[in-house]
């Protein structure tokens, strides 16, 4: 590998900027290497120049070629930027959607048929950038997806690209090692949840959050439980369950509370038959071992 550094440029679109306060928290030993291994041209928080705008500028004016081009937030079709967005796309080796707001639309793009992702618009493909688009690279724009998403899984992915191995990618263009993984999977609740436990209340280590507070770990993926956040914790360890950040649909409305129909919850993991579950409730609860009936430590109230 050359030693010279990959070159990044970093836009903004609509957005609040939580996918680079995360990228600020990366632990040290990722962020040593990657500003060892990447030359950040522009961030519009991080250059130092009085107006460094003219970075930007100059790129465009001179058809400067960037090794990764990175998108913070959703776009406007009908704003200027997003004319200068899809020339920065073009003249970059490997384009990045970091973030829901960039991958998919979410918030901004739930009252306004105009903004949209890079390369979606909720599940449609097409965006920004329309559905074909490739980069200079012949790579399509690589999504990583949450609200925010984890430090360890945008630095990873550039990391990936600078060493030569380009990662595999899911349907949404997402890559595997992050999210071919549910958030349930390395869930420390997991027993509670095959055993049908519920969690009586938040913040507590017992329970399990799907059945009462409407965690959506088994349908999200993502590998927040086996790549913890800040390397400590994860929303399930911390007693809260998980808002499913990284879907087309986050936010949804009522995320504290499990929707039932006649008893059942009204939507089921991947896998899981209605007839299947309401078979094994019955006999789940009736068998359930009386340790996971417990508190695990005798805490004050």
């Amino acid at each position: 590998m050359s030693a010279r550094k990959q070159t990044l440029v970093w836009l903004q679109g609509l957005t609040c900027c939580g996918n680079t306060q995360s990228f600020l928290c990366a632990e040290d030993h990722l962020m040593d290497e990657f500003l060892d291994k990447v030359e950040i041209l522009y961030h519009p928080l991080l250059n130092d120049e009085e107006d460094p705008e003219y970075i930007i500028s100059d790129i465009l004016k001179t058809n400067k070629k960037i090794g990764v081009f990175v998108l913070e937030g959703a776009v406007n079709l009908n704003d200027k930027l997003a004319d200068d967005i899809k020339k920065l796309c073009i003249l970059s080796d490997y384009v990045i959607a970091l973030g829901n707001c960039a991958v998919h639309g979410n918030i901004p793009a739930l009252k306004d048929t105009n903004v949209v992702g890079l390369q979606y618009r909720r599940t449609t493909k097409g965006g920004l950038l329309g559905a074909d688009f490739k980069t200079r690279s012949g790579y399509p724009v690589i999504n990583i997806s949450g609200c925010p998403a984890h430090p360890e899984w945008f630095i990873s992915t550039v990391l990936s690209i600078v060493s030569g191995k380009l990662p595999a990618l899911d349907k949404f263009g997402r890559p595997k090692e992050f999210y071919a993984y549910s958030s349930h999977d390395g869930c420390i609740r997991n027993q509670y949840y095959e055993w049908r436990v519920e969690a009586e209340v938040l913040g507590r280590k017992e329970g399990c959050l799907f059945y009462r507070f409407g965690c959506r770990g088994p349908m999200t993926g993502a590998s927040c439980n086996r790549k913890l956040w800040n390397g400590i914790s994860s929303k399930q360890r911390s007693g809260q369950p998980c808002f499913g950040c990284t879907e087309f649909d986050f936010p949804r409305e009522n995320m504290w509370r499990t929707k039932y129909n006649m008893g059942v919850p009204a939507e089921l993991p991947p896998g899981v038959s209605l007839r299947g579950y309401i078979m094994a409730s019955g006999i789940l609860k009736t068998f359930t071992p009386n340790r996971l009936k417990k508190r695990l430590f005798d805490e004050a109230e």
